[in-house]
């Protein structure tokens, strides 16, 4: 059996607990050592090492010239992909952007009645990096990410927004990228991929400017990167593995939960598919449908091997102990497939997205449904959100003194001066008497 209920209670099932617990993880000392070598070989020789680099490990031939996709390369995409795909991709901009649209922050002013004013000035930073992977040579590519990334930088207003994605061995990018690019207004794109591409937006190169805030999926070395350059730019988040944690309870649809376990297990061999039952019979016949499921899978090898390695199917007392595990885990996403889920909402503190009911898949949310799908992971939604146009932003304050405020404020800005030894501080106040 592919999964073995295992009790919250027993040894076994509170080792796999404490695991999950404490499951953050940063890359090992060789990806650092790595990483570190190519953000600064990209530092110190530009354009030249973003060409050797993809020489090396995506396209032999590729030169320099290659680099920027041409406005010919675009026009030409939207010959080659599907009239019912670009569809798709549509209704799916319209469903992300309406979403976001509401995430919008507004300045505001608050005014005393002595004159001062106190504010808040939200304005977009003045450019963003999109960073897309290839996806297996460009044979599957991540249209999604492109939507999800960029489609909130838009709605911030960001000046500039530019995309890098590794090229496939002839040099060129999935066509279907570059309309999903085109379709929410990105139109810089270059062929970079892996850490060489995040150290030319955090650096900048002879042809690619630097951006101020990083954002978008990858492997470790890509994650590696943007936590070597975090600091330098804004980045969306240190992501780990894909992960969902299902909650079921006796209600739930076997058949729906193993495909739903699956489709999490399917990503990549680290990706985390969960499942907290409150029945052992419904965890058997969930144990059952996964079994079943997998043999007609695709990606039933990648997936077998998640599942073995980093699944597990527990089964809690009942639902405020599995309620209280789920907080614990604090999952990327939440499937709440029991009876009455709009209940036990507000009993969840911690999750990237939550999902309520038998008939919304993770998938929706992953493609359609409208809220982002770039989420905190490895337990990181116990403090940290959803990528969304706030990740675009950033927030002065502001403050206008009259002389009356002042007046009415420079004992109290002598006093604490004084305290902290910054007389300095203190005269500048009271010199205006």
């Amino acid at each position: 059996m592919t999964l073995t209920p295992l009790s919250t209670s027993s040894q076994a099932g509170r080792a796999r607990l404490a695991e999950l617990r404490d499951r953050f993880q940063l890359a090992d000392d060789k990806c650092r050592r790595q990483v570190t070598d190519i953000i600064q070989r990209v530092r110190d020789q530009g354009d030249a090492a973003l060409v050797e680099y993809t020489r090396k490990f995506d396209s032999p031939t590729f030169n320099l010239d290659q680099l920027r996709v041409t406005d010919k390369e675009m026009e030409a995409s939207y010959d080659l992909v599907d009239g019912d795909l670009l569809g798709h991709l549509r209704r799916a901009k319209k469903r992300i952007s309406e979403f976001h649209e509401r995430e919008r922050e507004q300045s505001w002013l608050l005014t005393r009645d002595d004159g001062a004013i106190t504010g808040r000035l939200v304005r977009p930073v003045d450019s963003a990096g999109l960073y897309v992977p290839g996806g297996q040579g460009g044979s599957t590519p991540l249209v999604s990410s492109v939507l999800m990334n960029g489609i909130p930088a838009g709605i911030a207003e960001v000046p500039r927004r530019v995309m890098l994605t590794p090229p496939d061995a002839e040099g060129g990018v999935n066509p279907a990228l570059l309309v999903a690019a085109r379709e929410i207004g990105i139109s810089e794109i270059y062929k970079a991929g892996s850490a060489w591409a995040i150290a030319a937006l955090a650096y900048g190169t002879e042809s690619i400017s630097p951006v101020d805030v990083v954002v978008g999926p990858g492997n470790q070395y890509v994650t590696e990167a943007k936590r070597q350059v975090s600091g330098r730019v804004r980045i969306d988040m240190i992501a780990g593995p894909s992960e969902v944690l299902i909650l079921a309870d006796d209600s739930a649809e076997p058949d729906y939960v193993a495909a739903d376990l699956l489709a999490q297990a399917e990503h990549d061999p680290q990706a985390l598919a969960l499942c907290i039952c409150t029945d052992r019979d419904m965890a058997a016949r969930i144990a059952t449908a996964v079994a079943d499921q997998l043999r007609q899978l695709e990606r039933r090898k990648i997936a077998a091997h998640s599942l073995a390695e980093r699944g597990a199917l527990l089964v809690a007392a009942d639902l405020e102990e599995a309620m209280e595990l789920a907080n614990q885990i604090a999952a990327e996403h939440l499937e709440l497939m029991i009876a009455d889920p709009f209940t036990w909402l507000p009993k969840v503190r911690h999750a990237g997205a939550i999902f309520l009911g038998k008939y919304t898949p993770e998938s929706a949310g992953d493609y359609i449904a409208g809220p982002n799908h770039v989420l905190p992971t490895m337990g990181t939604a116990r403090f940290s959100s959803a990528l969304g146009v706030e990740t675009f932003v950033k927030k002065s304050s502001l403050i206008s003194y009259s002389r009356k405020a002042l007046l009415a404020d420079q004992k109290a800005i002598n006093s604490l001066a004084r305290l902290e030894g910054l007389t300095g501080h203190a005269r500048s106040a009271t010199i205006r008497r």
